[in-house]
């Protein structure tokens, strides 16, 4: 929720996150949450469109919400595209102002700090993926 995270968007993603599976039917978490099955659809979906969950459907045809390590991945790499988008737009924003004004000096120094912070989460983010996929006790490939 600090991180501006709804109240029960954030009480959802952390139930799922300490479920042992990892995923729980939206059941499960209107039960577990003691909250309806609304307020649970309506949390996944706004989760499921920050790319924080996803759906599958198990062998019984419901749907099962999950949250694996993968996803914190792709969420910092979706973060890392948005930022190249805002800095794109900022270069844009150059062009039309022209060069050498306030306004686009203010604007090219965004896209500079932008594609700077990107370039870091990207390359955070590929180093993390490797300890996730590492499992405990194992070393890490130091073939590289």
């Amino acid at each position: 929720m600090q991180s501006g995270a709804p109240k029960m968007m954030a009480r959802v993603l952390a139930c799922l996150y300490t479920s042992d599976a990892g995923s729980l039917t939206a059941s499960e978490l209107a039960q577990r949450l003691q909250v309806s099955p609304a307020s649970v659809s309506k949390a996944i979906t706004f989760l499921e469109g920050l790319e924080l969950v996803r759906r599958e459907r198990d062998e019984g045809r419901r749907e099962r919400y999950i949250v694996d390590d993968d996803l914190w991945y792709q969420s910092m790499i979706r973060s890392a595209r948005d930022n190249n988008r805002f800095a794109e737009a900022a270069l844009q924003g150059v062009a039309v102002l022209g060069p050498g004004t306030p306004a686009a000096t203010r604007l090219e120094n965004v896209a500079r700090f932008l594609d700077f912070v990107s370039e870091g989460i990207v390359r955070a983010a590929e180093q993390a993926r490797e300890v996730l996929y590492t499992k405990p006790g194992t070393p890490p490939d130091d073939t590289a």
